[in-house]
């Protein structure tokens, strides 16, 4: 299967947080009259946060937009490694609901964290209008990662939205077990967006996508099986 992709490239980091900002703007703007509410997945980590600011100065009726990270570390919500605590610090005020994927605690059992995390979600209205997906250099997409989950969260059942995961080898500036949404959960949204930065994002990412769902990489692996069109936004730095 042919990954269909389209390429967004910018002069540097600034620009692409603008058109990112833009495009995620009218996506939310459009589920909302369309159906009267908004349901996204947002990154953590550093490449999103100009972005989300962006985002978060718009204007628009905040209290019917639903807000869920697209993984998170096994953390104290007071934690720096808390995705959502991020992500609440800028909607919340606003009267957006946001919804974590934890209990906000480290807990001994990843594999409850995320069965918990998939009950929790049931509750929501998916699909998912949007999931914004970010990338690491070893080419993992939310916490899919290389190691012992990693078929689990790639071909787990259809209706299970979120896992527990465990990388392998851990992440050196991030140590803990995850809950991401699963490839399911990801693949049944509206809309999917990628944003990188970086020469080596991109040679992984065009790798990964000329592999296709045969990819060595966790990335080609979720993408290989997806019907949208995913919009790539890449800048240098």
């Amino acid at each position: 299967m042919t990954i269909e992709a389209e390429w967004w490239d910018y002069d540097d980091a600034g620009e692409l947080a603008e058109a990112i900002a833009g495009d995620i703007g009218f996506i939310i703007d459009s589920a909302l009259d369309a159906r009267g509410s908004a349901l996204i997945a947002l990154p953590g980590g550093r490449t999103p946060v100009a972005a989300l600011d962006l985002i978060a100065a718009q204007k628009r009726k905040w209290k019917d937009v639903t807000i869920i990270p697209t993984d998170d570390r096994i953390v104290e919500v007071t934690s720096p490694l808390s995705n959502v605590a991020m992500l609440a610090k800028k909607f919340l005020p606003l009267g957006a609901r946001v919804i974590p994927l934890t209990g906000g605690a480290a807990a001994a059992d990843y594999k409850m964290s995320g069965k918990a995390a998939d009950a929790r979600l049931a509750d929501l209205p998916f699909p998912l209008d949007l999931v914004w997906l970010g990338m690491g250099a070893d080419g993992h997409t939310a916490s899919i990662f290389v190691g012992p989950d990693l078929d689990e969260a790639l071909n787990g059942p259809k209706e299970r939205r979120a896992l527990g995961v465990t990388p392998d080898p851990m992440p050196v500036d991030a140590p803990v077990a995850r809950v991401t949404l699963s490839k399911a959960a990801i693949l049944s949204a509206r809309s999917l967006t990628i944003a990188i930065t970086g020469a080596e994002k991109r040679e992984v990412l065009e790798r990964a996508i000329a592999e296709g769902p045969g990819s060595s990489v966790p990335i080609g692996r979720v993408l290989g099986d997806s019907d949208l069109a995913v919009d790539i936004h890449w800048a240098e730095g």
